[in-house]
């Protein structure tokens, strides 16, 4: 004691104290992790099932904007007008990608990290799993008394019978192994392999969906009736390929829309599309399809659908010569449920010397002209009384320039729209005050054009059909992940995991007293019925049994730790 005063009270004692502590304290230095150590920590927090949710809604936000603003390759022309109306922001937008969200890099970004997310997270726990699944069940726990679900039984039988009883009764539904200590049985492992199953799925999704994006294509082509559609690049209107798609590798099928058929209601509605085609497949061989509404075709290893439909009149235009300068059907665009349908009628090939001619206006399948002539509508989509109102352009059409045109939009920048003629006899003009040129022709008729222009003939009004084609190998694999992913997650919410443990103890009179215990994850009110099937099973019970075979709750010092525990 003397000595412990002293050495307290000695201030060298002290400072040499002080002076061990902090040598102490400069010995312990903090390792440096290094490049290793911080790509190790970049990757577990990566890999982390946090991470993946934060990931999986970001990539859901990213791809709102395609929702919202037009995309290139799905409607080019509402990119064009998008462009046009918003002058300052779109070259903003387009420098984000924003009018290719999918094929943009900030969003094949985000894919890629939820994919190696994914993918880091979830393959490990599969070797861990496997693991799991041939290791024994857990051993017998010392003390049963601890558990909320137990149950207690004398029986009749030798413990060799009553054992040999429980694993019958537990053969097929749970693994269960004898051991010294007793018997041990768990199920549920089913509900981890869902969950793998589900995640896994997922990768497969993101896989499916790449290799969409990949390898196929999507075109769209308007076909006439009576006309045929090869499947090569240059019958498509529009033709969206993939990244590593070859055009080289379209399959040569072809088809010919033999018949177009509609239904209406009186008052305009409509009930029934479909269009009667021939199909020649790659092999040579024929056959006859219909295509209807939500119901494609296949084609070729492509799916053909029927995507809008309308009336494409067949004209004959001759210019100023006489001489046949256009012939053929032309589409015209239904802008209403009446089908009141818009379209151009292009014609550059005149004779020399000659201005080349543009029409454009409506097509009324059921026309009703007002009765000063001031107008016409259309009051019905059937073609009951077909009428073509044209205006007429008369000048350059652009089409030498080599630059490409919408077929549907007449460029007017060096044409002059052609007005009625004065009296006197002189050509109008818009100083003038007269109303441009206007013709109304129905089928059969012939229209003389003003200023010696030419003349235009309806001959016919067939149908169109708009077909989209989309071939996508991918779509067995994505229907397949995702009926996989839905049977994964239902495993590992619906599946119980349960252990039961059974000691069998030799009784006074011969007999066997038996002692069961129950767990399971989370609430699950079928763990004491288990038990008790089990219980039951396992022989006949001594009639002066004072404990009954059913599940009891825990001791009350144990439910009071758990409750107090819990909050």
């Amino acid at each position: 004691m003397a000595d412990q005063e002293r050495s307290s009270s000695d201030p060298t004692n002290l400072s040499s104290k002080a002076g061990q502590g902090e040598a102490r304290d400069a010995a312990v230095v903090q390792p440096r992790l290094g490049i290793t150590g911080w790509l190790r920590w970049m990757w577990r927090q990566l890999t982390s099932m946090r991470v993946a949710l934060m990931l999986l809604l970001l990539l859901a936000v990213a791809a709102l904007p395609g929702s919202f603003i037009p995309q290139l390759p799905q409607d080019p022309t509402a990119v064009a007008d998008y462009r046009a109306e918003h002058p300052v922001v779109a070259p903003w937008l387009e420098r984000l990608g924003f009018f290719d969200v999918y094929s943009s890099p900030w969003f094949a970004a985000v894919y890629l990290l939820l994919f190696t997310s994914l993918a880091g997270c979830i393959v490990p726990r599969v070797a861990v799993h496997w693991r799991a699944m041939r290791s024994a069940p857990p051993r017998v726990p010392r003390r049963f008394d601890r558990f909320a679900v137990r149950a207690d039984r004398t029986l009749r039988e030798s413990p060799d019978r009553v054992e040999a009883a429980v694993l019958r009764s537990l053969r097929g539904r749970y693994r269960a192994l004898s051991t010294p200590d007793g018997i041990t049985a768990e199920r549920g492992y089913l509900r981890e392999t869902g969950n793998i199953v589900f995640h896994l799925s997922l990768i497969g999704i993101l896989l499916a969906l790449a290799a969409g994006q990949l390898y196929s294509y999507r075109g769209q082509a308007v076909v006439v009736e009576g006309e045929s559609f090869a499947n090569s690049v240059v019958d498509y209107d529009s033709f969206d390929p993939g990244t590593l798609f070859d055009s080289g590798d379209l399959q040569p099928f072809t088809f010919t829309l033999d018949r177009f058929s509609s239904q209406f209601t009186v008052d305009a509605q409509a009930r029934e599309f479909a269009a009667d085609v021939s199909v020649i497949e790659p092999d040579g061989s024929t056959r006859q399809e219909t295509i209807e509404v939500n119901h494609p075709m296949n084609a070729g290893g492509a799916n053909v659908y029927l995507s809008g439909n309308g009336y494409a009149p067949r004209l004959t235009v001759r210019d100023g010569a006489g001489e046949i300068a256009f012939s053929g059907a032309v589409p015209f665009l239904p802008d209403d449920f009446v089908y009141t349908s818009r379209g151009v009628v292009k014609v550059p090939d005149v004779s020399p010397g000659q201005e080349q001619l543009g029409l454009t206006g409506a097509l009324l399948p059921t026309a009703v002209v007002e009765p000063d002539g001031s107008g016409a509508r259309s009051i019905h989509p059937q073609p009951n009384a077909p009428l073509l109102v044209l205006t007429l352009w008369a000048g350059d059409l652009g089409l030498d320039e080599g630059r490409p045109q919408n077929v549907y939009v007449l460029d007017t920048d060096r044409m002059r729209q052609v007005y009625e003629e004065q009296p006197d006899g002189t050509a109008g003009s818009a100083a003038t005050g007269q109303r441009p040129v206007t013709l109304f022709i129905r089928p059969g008729e012939t229209v003389d054009l003003p200023e010696g222009l030419g003349s235009v003939s309806w001959e016919g009004l067939p149908r169109f059909a708009a077909l989209d084609l989309r071939y996508d190998p991918s779509l067995p694999y994505l229907l397949g992940s995702s009926v996989a992913a839905m049977l994964g997650l239902f495993a590992s919410l619906f599946l119980p995991r349960r252990r039961l443990w059974v000691r069998l103890e030799p009784a006074d009179d011969g007999g066997t007293r038996l002692t069961s215990a129950g767990l399971a994850r989370g609430d699950d009110p079928g763990l004491s019925r288990d038990l008790a099937r089990v219980v039951e099973a396992a022989g006949t019970p001594v009639q002066n049994d004072p404990v009954p075979a059913t599940a009891r709750p825990p001791s009350r010092s144990r439910a009071t730790a758990r409750k107090g525990s819990s909050r």
